[in-house]
């Protein structure tokens, strides 16, 4: 294997193609280790992990946790509520206190934009952002990518809608970034309170008109509303949001071609999606849950297997 043009994962937005491409290449090939009888390499053994997640979260840690088990890799759960920080300490001070325990990658989640290229700038170590606010979530959307690539076996050329709560949405930036990079046209549609100004700059097209969309795509990603990043109410209510924007059996029936449906969960079933589309055929919700597992330990070996000879420009 190469190795990636960036020291750390921090976003998808300057990441070349090069970089995704290889990133992707090496996940397809620890999907087999995924199938085998023995799910366990010692590829990262020595190596020691820091998972810092000061948001809720249950696929991103697991698949994280999971992934540094089947690397070998040794990792140390931070639980933010009963450290020093809930004492007062910087989370600088507490981040270079762990360092000082000789560190060698640290994975976090932070409700502040912007938290882990901060988090860079004080630590030696290598550094992967698992959700910073509303700005990015580079692994969940390499994960939907390697996906999309599954499925069709490309990226390129292939009609990618994101549809939902674009404005208060990291998977969203990141998979905007990711898509565009890869040679994917992207939709984004969604209530006129959900579309962020500007987003037109990004290379995307905008609808508000999820029926006219639907016709034309190759692929649906689904996003749930974000209420608890909202300040207030931006649409009228759940049902009215269903009616207008949920990806419902009955508009999959109405459409004459066959359409692929993503999700980056937790879903809202009945509200962005109904359950007998996120069950169905269409569906390659399970598909994704797996491929994070393959996609965060291609980026952990990728990261620490060749870490001397990465650069250190940031992502």
């Amino acid at each position: 294997m190469g190795a990636l043009s960036q020291k750390h994962m921090l976003g998808l937005e300057y990441v070349p193609k090069a970089d995704i491409e290889l990133i992707l290449d090496t996940a397809f090939s620890f999907r087999e280790v995924l199938d085998r009888p023995v799910k366990k390499v010692p590829t990262l053994q020595g190596k020691t992990i820091v998972n810092l997640f000061f948001e809720s979260s249950t696929r991103t840690r697991l698949s994280f946790e999971l992934a540094e088990k089947r690397l070998s890799a040794d990792s140390i759960n931070f639980s933010a509520s009963s450290s020093s920080l809930s004492k007062g300490e910087s989370l600088r001070d507490t981040i270079q206190n762990i360092e000082a325990m000789k560190m060698d990658l640290v994975i976090i989640r932070h409700n502040t934009p912007g938290s882990a290229h901060q988090l860079s700038n004080y630590v030696d170590a290598v550094v992967i952002n698992a959700g910073d606010g509303t700005h990015e979530h580079p692994t969940q959307a390499l994960l939907d990518l390697m996906s999309i690539k599954e499925k069709f076996g490309h990226i390129d050329g292939l009609k990618v809608a994101i549809i939902g709560d674009i404005a208060h949405s990291r998977v969203a930036l990141s998979n905007i970034y990711g898509l565009r990079t890869m040679g994917a046209e992207v939709t984004i549609c969604g209530p006129p309170t959900f579309i962020p100004p500007f987003i037109e700059d990004l290379g995307v097209t905008v609808s508000y008109n999820l029926d006219e969309v639907l016709h034309g795509q190759d692929v649906v990603n689904v996003l749930r509303i974000q209420q608890e990043r909202m300040q207030s109410a931006l649409i009228p209510s759940l049902r009215e949001y269903r009616a207008l924007y949920g990806i419902t059996l009955e508009r999959l029936n109405s459409l004459k071609h066959e359409l692929t449906i993503m999700h980056p969960g937790p879903l809202n079933r009945g509200v962005e999606i109904d359950s007998e589309v996120a069950d169905s055929e269409h569906s390659i919700i399970l598909h994704q849950v797996l491929n994070g597992v393959a996609v965060r330990m291609a980026l952990l070996y990728l990261l620490l297997g060749g870490k001397e000879q990465k650069g250190e420009s940031n992502a």
